[in-house]
């Protein structure tokens, strides 16, 4: 079953039931308002101007209705005014309200139209910069997580991301310029109006934060489901061969039951929440509309003085028929923009949550590498020595700058390992290697064989430096490992392993992937070196042929094979087989045998196998068991020992 997320699910206990919390790191926002605001702050700016002014035009209606009613009709209905004046001014406002609700339009367009470039713009540098952070990260991190886990990320996470940059923070902004504008509006009125709407108001947060709340943790919950029904019906599709021979279609059916039933309580329990907040503000915004127009009502008739800004500006004394209509108005804007941003409650919980994991991945702590050594081209000078060169001479070197000497001397590339006293562990409380020394000459051939989980591909993970070591040494041709850059250390050493890797692309591509600028014609030889040209001209485009899905258009040993070839045409004096060729059958294996060999010629060469049978032409056999070489010789060394090796090959060849 498709793994949960790793983050802990925190119970708050709620009336009736518990509520689950999604932990949202504190500055996640600032955070994505810096990161957002690096790339388009230009762009961030023109935004919220064009924010400002469509929130303004949103209060055009209401402030004109004051305007007109207590500027144009009270006054003519007063005599004050004749009917070319009343005209002039009808004609005044309506013109400038127009106007006014023109510039909100277009306001409204350009922020618009920005956003979904900026949002779009900002899920590419996301996308471009999780990628580029993946590729920095070390072995241990992708061992640790899971992958499913991971392209998590690129997708539901930045899907949240986009909803949020998109559509909830312009949302939510639009909201607030509005409420700001709308309550400096009341209080430029009246501040008795003012007060009620403040009341109501507070009504209103307390059921936001009580009801949205939990509909926003309920969402998230509803998220982390999403997730692991997926993962599981993935799980299922891939693994259906299985399901059917073992008939375990009702107990699979009965576990999907399960998880789809916890994201139907979880979906339901959201979308309660969720539904039921815009009733309850709809309805707390018209009570406190009757509540409005009442009071209002009764400060008129009682002659209250009104207190607000207008009252000094305009002189209006107390509380005028155009003041009451405005609040009205304004009242009903004000609920309608709380009850918007109340819906974004929950996406922003959640877009917060997943723009955080994504920071959680950028954050990640990418491979140290601390090494100077480099691998060079070279060239042999007449005296023996040699010297870097840009050219290909298929003589390479490692280049050492010694810091104290201020010199530099090359060291040709031989493929010499040795392993002295090396201790290691994945975790600290358990030990998997336990005082490991060997060596390997030049094109000397190294098995290690054992049980599994005894430290085999641990010895070879350490030599890639995919971990470094705790405590020992491991020099490579008389170089600590811990001074050669990463990169060139890996570039001299060849690697296939048991589950084969084929990328989308043609059958060239994949062969060539081992060194990108071999040309076609290297890469054919390396195929033939592996006895993979003969199938590979049967395919129907013979090298063109493309490969999907890795390589699921052919079987696994041909897929080993392609394997072997990418490991050939790399050309490195050192190679690692792990379990290379578990995945051939017996005929096939014979075949590649002959190519295995002339592949190893002259390189020295790591082999792990179960298969006792590739191993009995090794210059040496290292038998591990619990973390510690226990045996060590060749073939009829060991099998005159009458050990473990002994057991293990005799008891390969009763088994068969």
């Amino acid at each position: 079953m498709a793994e949960e997320r790793t983050r802990p699910m925190k119970m708050r206990g709620g009336r009736g039931m518990a509520v689950p919390k999604e932990a949202i790191k504190p500055g996640t926002m600032k955070r994505l308002l810096k990161y957002i605001f690096h790339y388009y702050k230009p762009s961030m700016i023109v935004v919220f101007v064009c924010l400002v002014l469509s929130a303004a035009g949103g209060l055009v209606s209401t402030v004109f209705m004051q305007q007109i009613t207590d500027g144009v009709l009270k006054p003519a209905v007063d005599g004050a005014l004749s009917f070319a004046e009343v005209e002039h001014r009808l004609v005044t406002l309506i013109i400038t309200m127009g106007a006014m609700y023109v510039v909100a339009i277009v306001a409204s367009f350009l922020y618009n139209r920005i956003l979904a470039i900026v949002t779009q713009g900002i899920l590419c540098h996301f996308r471009e910069d999780m990628f580029n952070k993946m590729e920095t990260l070390p072995i241990k991190y992708f061992d640790t997580h899971a992958h499913g886990d991971i392209m998590s990320t690129y997708t539901n996470d930045t899907d949240a991301a986009r909803q949020l940059v998109g559509q909830s923070l312009p949302t939510l902004c639009s909201s607030v310029l509005t409420v700001t504008i709308c309550i400096c509006t009341m209080l430029w009125y009246s501040i008795w109006l003012t007060l009620i709407v403040a009341l109501t108001s507070l009504i209103m947060l307390r059921v936001v934060r009580r009801v949205g709340g939990a509909s926003s943790r309920y969402m998230v919950a509803q998220q982390r489901s999403i997730a692991v029904e997926e993962g599981f019906v993935e799980e299922m599709m891939k693994g259906q061969k299985v399901v059917k021979v073992f008939t375990h279609e009702e107990a699979a059916m009965r576990d999907f039951d399960r998880i789809n039933e916890q994201l139907y309580k979880d979906s339901e329990r959201a979308h309660a929440f969720g539904n039921i907040l815009g009733p309850i503000l709809a309805n707390i915004g018209n009570f406190a509309y009757v509540l409005l127009a009442v009071i209002g009502g009764v400060l008129r008739a009682l002659q209250v003085p009104n207190l607000g800004v207008s009252s000094i500006a305009t002189g209006i004394a107390v509380v005028s028929p155009g003041i009451i209509l405005a609040f009205l108005g304004m009242s009903r804007q004000f609920t309608q923009t709380v009850n918007q941003a109340a819906q974004q409650y929950s996406m922003i919980a959640m877009g917060l949550a997943g723009v955080g994991r994504i920071f959680d991945l950028l954050d990640e702590e990418p491979e140290r590498d601390e090494g100077y050594v480099t691998l060079v081209n070279a060239r042999r000078n007449p005296d023996g020595s040699l010297s870097e060169t840009t050219e290909r001479t298929g003589l390479w070197a490692w280049k050492h700058f010694h810091k104290a000497e201020g010199t530099t001397t090359y060291t040709e590339l031989q493929g010499a390992i040795v392993m002295e006293h090396v201790d290691f562990s994945y975790v600290p409380e358990k030990q998997v290697l336990i005082d490991i020394s060997l060596y390997a000459k030049p094109g000397q051939k190294i098995a290690f064989v054992g049980a599994t989980g005894a430290g085999k591909t641990t010895i070879t993970n350490l030599i890639n430096r995919f971990y470094d070591i705790e405590d020992g040494k491991i020099r490579y041709d008389g170089i600590n490992i811990n001074k050669i850059n990463k990169k060139d250390l890996r570039r001299s050493l060849g690697i296939v392993l048991q589950d084969t890797n084929l990328f989308t692309g043609t059958v060239m591509d994949n062969i060539r992937y081992g060194r990108l600028d071999a040309t076609d014609e290297e890469c054919i030889a390396a195929a033939k070196l592996a006895n993979a040209h003969d199938f590979i001209t049967r395919l129907p485009e013979g090298y063109n042929t493309m490969l999907t899905n890795n390589g699921a258009n052919l079987s696994q040993g041909q897929r080993q094979l392609i394997s072997i070839a990418r490991a050939a045409v790399a050309d490195t004096p050192a190679m690692i087989l792990d379990e290379a060729t578990s995945s051939i059958d017996t005929r096939t294996e014979a075949l590649v045998q002959d190519g295995m060999d002339k592949l190893m010629e002259g390189r020295t060469v790591f082999v792990i196998a179960h298969r006792l049978s590739t191993v009995r032409n090794s210059n040496a056999i290292m038998v591990l068991d619990h973390g510690r070489i226990i045996e060590r010789g060749d073939h009829e060394q060991l099998i005159a020992q009458k050990g473990m090796y002994y057991q293990l090959y005799t008891g390969a060849f009763e088994l068969e």
